[in-house]
């Protein structure tokens, strides 16, 4: 069973797919540090120096000045920034894919359409018929 399990790991659709996730779990991180630390601040700054990370619905019915007083005072809160930062987070990474696929796409559509080189035995049968018609 060992055996097995090492064969199947080692295949190369295996090693792909988890090299695929490793890399696409740091550039998830990536673009959440990008989208939380670049992105969002200058937005919030334009829109009246709102924080979307902390924009916060208060179910509780209580008053609390910001999502980590609220949290820490246990009481039910929706937090919607931290949905419009993930929502973010996702449409870049979903648009960075895009690109990526489009390219690999493009790559391949040049591949196919390069023509391939007959085969020889085609060229010689050529190469004879032509040697025929020339002594005719």
């Amino acid at each position: 069973m060992l055996k097995e399990f090492k064969d199947f790991a080692m295949r190369g659709n295996v090693l792909d797919m988890a090299i695929g996730i490793i890399l696409g779990a740091a550039f998830g991180k990536i673009v959440s540090t990008f989208v939380n630390g670049v992105m969002m601040p200058p937005i919030g700054l334009l829109m009246g120096g709102v924080d979307f990370s902390d924009l916060f619905i208060n179910l509780s019915g209580g008053y609390y000045p910001t999502l980590a007083a609220a949290q820490e005072a246990g009481a039910a809160v929706v937090s919607y920034g931290m949905l419009i930062n993930t929502v973010i987070d996702f449409l870049i990474v979903a648009f960075v894919i895009f690109l990526l696929i489009r390219q690999v796409n493009r790559f391949k559509k040049k591949e196919e359409a390069a023509p391939a080189a007959p085969p020889k035995q085609e060229v010689l049968l050529t190469e004879i018929r032509d040697l025929l018609r020339s002594r005719a």
